[in-house]
C-alpha cells in the first residue's frame, strides 16, 4: 500500500524570500514551542512547592495537582484537532499569534492566583492557548522547508523538545530557590512578548487554498468526543478504579462520540479529516506509536520527581539539573535520527528505540533510596536517546503523509495522540502508583485519626506533610512512607515498560523496513513513502 503523499517535489514551492530565511522562522516556531514544553517540564518541579501551605505555596491537595495538570491536558488535547483545521483554514501564522496571547495571558493570571480552584481555572486558559500553538509550529515547519529537508528540520524542531525539557526544570528550580511559586509561570509572559514580536516581523502566513466547506458537525463531534474521553480517563485516575461507572459511562460516550465522528467524517462530501489515510498502516503505526510511548513515559517520569524530592531529599533546582542527561541526549540526537533511518530504515530503528525505553523504564524497578545517582543519570540520557530516535521518524512519517496543505491537521491529529496518550499513562500508571502505596502504606496508619488517616494514605507527600504536623511522633511514619513509594515505583515501572514493549511489538509488524537503493535515473524514496 502507498502512503498517502502530497504533490510530488518536482521543483521549489516555496517562495525564494522565505526559503532564504527558514532556519531563522525555525528558530521563531522553536520558541514558541518552547514556551509550551517548558511550562509543564517547570510545573512538574513546582509541584512540591504548590502543594505546600501558604504562604509558600497554595496547599494545594493531591487531587486539585492533578487537576492543574490536567484542566490544561483536557482542554489542549480537546481543541488540538479543531485548531488544526483552522489553522489550515484561517492562516496558521493568525492562529499561532492569537494562541500564543491566549497563551501569556493565562500565565499571567495563573502566576497570581490565589487559590488552586483559581490556579486550575488559569491552567485551562494556558491549554487553550497551548491547543493553537502547537499544531501550528509544524504546519508551518513544512510550509517553509522543501519536503528533502522535511526530515533534518523536523529533528531539529524535536530536538528543541529536548532544550525545553532541559530549561524547564533548571529554570524552575532556579525560581522557586528566589521568588515565590507563581513565577514560574509569570516567567512565560516576557518569552510570550519576544516571540510575538519575532513571528510578527518572520514567519509568513499559509493556509490550505482548497479548504472546501467548514465541516461545524464534525469539528464539535471531535471536540466533544475528545474532551469527554479525556475527562474519564482524568477521573478514573484520580478515583484509582476505572470500574467506576460514573468513569465507564464518561469514557464510553466519549468513544462512543468519536466513532460517530468518523463514520461521519466517511460519509461528508466535505470531511474535516479524510479518515481513510488511517487505512494506511504505517501512518496508523505511526500514531499508535506516539500514543504509547508517552503513555509509558508521562506515567513513569511523574513519579521521578517524588522520588528525587521526597525520597532522595533533592531541592528542585537538583531535580531540574538530575533531568539535564535526558534533555541533552534528545537535544544531541533528535537532528541526527534521520542519519540512523537512512542506514538502518524506520523500523529498525524505532524498533531499537522502543526496546530501549522498555528497559530505561524498567530500571526504575531497581531503584532504592541508595541506588547511586550517576546510575540515574545513565538511565535518564539512555530514555532521552530513545525518544529522539521515536519522535523524528514517526513525526517525519505522519507529516509527509498528508498533502502540505494539510500540515495543521496532520499536525492536530500527531498532537492528539501524544496527549491522549500521556493523559491515559497518567491517569493509569498514576492509579496504579496510588492503589500500591495505599495497600502497603495503610497498616502503618492505623495510630491516626480516621480523617487523617485517608488523606495520608494518598500519596507520599501526603504522609509526609501528616508526619512534619505531628512533630517527633510522625518520624516513625517517613521510613514506610519511602519503602511504600519505592514498592509502588517499581510496580508501576514494570507496567510502563510493559506498553512500550507493546508499542515495539507494533513497530515490527507495521512500520516500514529499510527502503530499496533507487535504480539510476529514480527519485530517492522519502522516508514515509512506501509500506513495505
Amino acid at each position: 500500500m502507498t502512503t498517502p503523499a502530497g504533490p510530488p517535489a518536482t521543483g521549489p514551492r516555496i517562495p525564494e524570500a522565505v526559503h532564504r530565511r527558514r532556519w531563522a522562522i525555525l528558530g521563531v516556531l522553536m520558541l514558541s514551542l518552547l514556551i509550551v514544553v517548558l511550562d509543564n517540564s517547570i510545573l512538574n518541579v513546582a509541584i512540591k512547592t504548590i502543594s505546600t501551605p501558604a504562604p509558600t505555596g497554595l496547599g494545594a491537595t493531591q487531587s486539585e495537582l492533578e487537576w492543574a495538570i490536567n484542566a490544561y491536558t483536557l482542554v489542549f488535547a480537546g481543541l488540538l484537532f479543531t485548531a488544526g483545521i483552522l489553522g489550515d483554514r484561517l492562516g496558521r501564522k493568525k492562529v499561532l499569534l492569537g494562541g500564543l496571547a491566549v497563551f501569556g495571558i493565562g500565565s499571567a493570571f495563573a502566576a497570581f492566583a490565589g487559590s488552586p480552584t483559581e490556579l486550575i481555572v488559569f491552567r485551562a486558559v494556558m491549554g487553550l492557548g497551548s491547543a493553537f500553538v502547537m499544531p501550528a509550529t509544524l504546519a508551518v515547519l513544512m510550509n517553509v522547508f522543501e519536503r528533502e529537508e522535511q526530515p533534518k528540520a523536523i529533528g531539529i524542531w524535536a530536538g528543541g523538545v529536548g532544550l525545553a525539557i532541559a530549561i524547564g526544570p533548571i529554570t524552575g528550580g532556579v525560581l522557586l530557590d528566589h521568588f515565590w511559586w507563581g513565577s514560574v509561570f509569570l516567567i512565560n509572559v516576557p518569552i510570550v512578548i519576544i516571540a510575538l514580536v519575532l513571528m510578527t516581523v518572520l514567519v509568513p502566513d499559509s493556509r490550505d487554498p482548497k479548504p472546501g466547506r467548514i465541516d461545524p458537525v464534525g469539528v464539535v463531534l471531535s471536540v466533544v468526543g475528545l474532551v469527554l474521553l479525556v475527562y474519564g480517563i482524568i477521573k478514573g485516575g484520580q478515583l484509582a478504579d476505572f470500574t467506576d461507572p460514573q468513569v465507564l459511562a464518561t469514557i464510553g460516550a466519549g468513544l462512543a462520540v468519536l466513532v460517530g465522528f468518523v463514520l461521519f467524517e466517511k460519509r461528508s462530501d466535505h470531511p474535516s479529516i479524510d479518515v481513510t489515510y488511517f487505512r494506511n498502516k504505517t501512518f496508523s503505526a505511526a500514531m499508535s506509536v506516539i500514543a504509547l510511548v508517552f503513555f509509558a513515559l508521562m506515567g513513569v517520569t511523574f513519579f521521578s520527581v517524588f522520588y528525587t524530592q521526597s525520597v532522595r531529599g533533592y531541592s528542585p533546582l537538583q531535580t531540574g539539573l538530575l533531568m539535564l542527561p535526558l534533555a541533552a541526549a534528545q537535544l544531541i540526537f533528535a537532528p541526527r535520527a534521520r542519519l540512523a533511518v537512512d542506514r538502518f530504515g524506520n523500523r529498525a530503528t524505532t524498533t531499537a528505540a522502543m526496546l530501549l525505553i522498555a528497559a530505561t523504564l524498567a530500571a526504575f524497578a531497581s531503584f532504592e533510596r541508595d541506588t547511586p545517582i550517576w546510575v540515574l543519570e545513565v538511565v535518564f540520557f539512555l530514555m532521552g536517546t530513545g525518544m529522539a530516535h521515536i519522535m523524528t521518524p514517526t513525526s517525519v512519517v505522519i507529516m509527509q503523509a498528508l498533502p502540505r496543505e494539510k500540515a495543521g491537521s496532520a499536525s492536530a491529529l500527531s498532537n492528539t495522540f501524544r496527549q491522549v496518550g500521556g493523559a491515559l499513562g497518567i491517569a493509569v500508571l498514576g492509579s496504579v502508583l496510588s492503589a500500591a502505596y495505599r495497600s502497603d502504606i495503610e497498616d502503618k496508619l492505623g495510630a491516626l485519626p480516621a480523617d487523617v488517616r485517608h488523606t495520608a494514605g494518598e500519596s507520599i507527600e501526603a504522609t509526609l506533610g501528616v508526619a512534619a504536623r505531628l512533630g517527633p511522633r510522625g518520624d516513625a511514619l517517613v521510613g514506610p512512607a519511602n519503602d511504600a513509594f519505592l514498592h509502588a515505583m517499581h510496580i508501576t515501572a514494570l507496567c510502563g515498560a510493559g506498553v512500550a514493549l507493546l508499542g515495539a511489538l507494533v513497530v515490527v509488524l507495521c512500520l516500514p523496513g529499510r527502503p530499496a537503493a533507487p535504480r539510476e535515473g529514480e527519485e530517492k524514496p522519502q522516508l514515509a513513502s512506501a509500506d513495505h
